[in-house]
């Protein structure tokens, strides 16, 4: 291996929830995080959303152009982001580029994922790391989630066992125990069951707030349908997609706007303290909520009244970046990638072995 540098890192994710992108600077060697420089959150323009939603949703019967198309599309608006960032903040080395998952059967192995990492490259003069989920699913993984390794760095000062949450699309967990063992999965849904339902009602983006799900009544009968959903009984390592819990969210049909948010935004509340009941080895001193969830005030009210026996904390309320964290973890999963550092483990994906995940672009003049 060479020997280890430091380097200052752009990082940018694209989630399912179809937000926007969430970008953060940092500067690190893979192990440590030397300096925490700033997040940005860049909505998408109404018609990229909506051509992302149209191929999450049709991705079997679209044709190749227009797949191509879509792709040419979110690339460009990650560069226009990744230009603008570049020309305010001098000295970033390398880009952590995420891309944006279109289609993901975790069960199957099966990922397709857009984002022309080899143009960013090209475009910005700058190295690229992209494809960071191939790997792991070429090892027998399931691809997600990988921020489990930033986690247990950026938390290593905090007193354990602990649990993240990163609520996006979809939520999931890393659970770091006492003498540093280190257990990740995805523990249901997320922000993507909320946004779906205020898109199809009320064509609304998200719940700004939480407004609609504090106004709304959680209908017991339906939540506890929709808790017997398959996935959250199943043993983790585990991941799920924006497609895994549509036949349970088609419940809330017939409910009224606001108890539909209410009950989906409960849905999310109660399937992660399930998953923190049923599959963590130690009960976590507390419990850290990061990603856009963390945004919602209805959630983590939800979710402190469901866990009386641990403190649940907000990323920002110890002192880190709720929406920062993901993007800054493509960014450390990028240097790591350049060390050649494990980026996902059996313990975290699913993986036979240890995984380098991730490939290199260089610019090409």
């Amino acid at each position: 291996m060479n020997s280890i540098h430091t380097s200052k890192v752009l990082g940018m994710t694209s989630g399912s929830s179809l937000d926007g992108i969430n970008a953060a600077i940092i500067t690190t060697d893979g192990i440590d995080v030397f300096e925490f420089g700033k997040t940005f959150d860049i909505p998408y323009d109404d018609n990229l959303r909506e051509a992302l939603r149209h191929m999450q949703k049709n991705f079997a019967l679209m044709d190749d152009d227009e797949k191509t198309r879509i792709e040419k599309s979110l690339t460009e608006f990650h560069i226009g982001a990744a230009r603008e960032i570049l020309s305010d903040h001098e000295g970033i080395d390398l880009i952590g580029f995420a891309g944006h998952v279109i289609c993901h059967k975790p069960n199957e192995h099966i990922l397709y994922q857009i984002g022309d990492a080899q143009k960013m490259a090209n475009d910005l003069g700058i190295k690229v790391v992209g494809k960071f989920r191939n790997a792991d699913i070429l090892a027998g993984g399931q691809g997600a989630p990988l921020s489990a390794i930033y986690h247990v760095a950026l938390m290593q000062n905090d007193e354990k066992p602990l649990v993240v949450i990163d609520i996006g699309g979809i939520s999931s967990l890393t659970f770091v125990g006492q003498n540093g063992e280190l257990l990740a999965f995805d523990t249901g849904p997320g922000n993507a069951a909320i946004n779906e339902w205020v898109n199809r009602h009320a064509g609304m983006y998200m719940d700004y707030n939480g407004t609609l799900g504090i106004t709304g009544q959680i209908n017991e009968d339906v939540l506890t349908s929709m808790m017997k959903h398959k996935f959250l009984n199943l043993q983790p390592p585990k991941a799920a997609d924006s497609q895994t819990f549509k036949d349970k969210l088609e419940h809330l049909e017939g409910l009224s706007l606001e108890d539909g948010a209410a009950t989906a935004t409960a849905f999310i509340a109660e399937s992660i303290i399930k998953a923190i009941n049923d599959f963590v080895p130690d009960k976590p001193k507390k419990v850290i909520v990061c990603g856009g969830g963390a945004k919602n005030p209805t959630l983590i009210r939800f979710l402190r009244q469901k866990s009386s026996d641990y403190i649940i904390k907000t990323a920002t309320e110890c002192g880190f970046d709720d929406m920062g964290i993901e993007a800054q973890a493509f960014a450390f999963l990028a240097v790591r990638r350049l060390q050649q550092m494990p980026t996902s483990y059996p313990f975290t994906t699913g993986a036979m072995c240890e995984v380098i995940g991730g490939e290199i672009f260089e610019p090409k003049i």
